[in-house]
């Protein structure tokens, strides 16, 4: 079967019905300004929502064919967005995007990476202004100086759900990934794109204000994963190498 798709982004969905269709709908229109609505897909992973934005998803796909809704049992963020890879690669795209469905992101901003998707198989995106609660931004930058001090590798944002993979560069990372799929499994792809020699461009990107929906991960249980976190990162060290090698072959 010929290849049809340039793009398929992916967006992990839990509890976003305040504003999953009017999201969904946007980055639909802001994509179709410069891609054709036939050569597209906007793949949403409802992510075990316990409120209606599996129904609302369901109720609207059947109105927009760029549209494609898959529901999975709640395993968290970093498992819908890995299962949401791994679905994207089934429809053998060009390309694949990941962002999130909170709505603090705009498709506008897509466009800087889709200009350079040429000059690089891995583009990342960076909140030049990010608007989280303070204690999400602390753990953030500790995170993000470990992986300075394990790796020798600075990345300013690893983790943003703003992100733009060859297909076949998407492959060779995603079996790169530890299993069983680690909590953030976006910050590994990061550090394998980075150490393989990608030149990642680090975008800058609008972060809005949250205005609908509330952060699933607070304070103490933040703490926590982000250990959790720190110790994935810190054992995959050991294999770092020998798999930024297979990548670049």
């Amino acid at each position: 079967m010929p290849n049809t798709l340039e793009l398929v982004v992916v967006i992990p969905a839990y509890n976003e019905e305040a504003c999953i269709e009017s999201v969904i709908l946007h980055w639909i229109e802001g994509i179709s300004s410069f891609i054709p609505k036939d050569q597209f897909k906007i793949l949403v992973i409802n992510d075990g929502s316990k409120d209606q934005t599996g129904k609302l998803l369901d109720e609207i796909s059947g109105d927009h064919p760029n549209l494609i809704a898959k529901h999975q049992l709640n395993g968290g963020h970093g498992n819908a967005v890995v299962n949401g890879y791994k679905m994207a690669l089934e429809l053998h795209p060009d390309y694949v995007f990941q962002t999130d469905s909170d709505d603090q992101f705009i498709p506008e901003d897509f466009q800087k990476f889709w200009v350079k998707r040429h000059e690089s198989q891995f583009i990342l995106g960076h909140r030049l202004v990010r608007h989280d609660d303070p204690f999400r931004l602390i753990i953030t930058r500790i995170l993000k100086y470990s992986l300075v001090l394990l790796y020798g590798t600075y990345i300013n944002d690893a983790n943003i759900p703003f992100r733009l993979f060859k297909t076949s560069f998407l492959k060779k990372l995603l079996a790169a990934l530890p299993t069983p799929t680690p909590f953030a499994p976006n910050i590994f792809l990061s550090v394998l794109a980075k150490k393989s020699g990608e030149n990642l461009f680090n975008i800058p990107v609008t972060h809005k204000e949250r205005e609908t929906g509330e952060v699933s991960i607070r304070h103490f249980k933040l703490l926590q994963v982000c250990w959790q976190s720190f110790k994935e990162i810190a054992a995959f060290r050991m294999n770092l190498n020998s798999l930024v090698r297979k990548i670049r072959q």
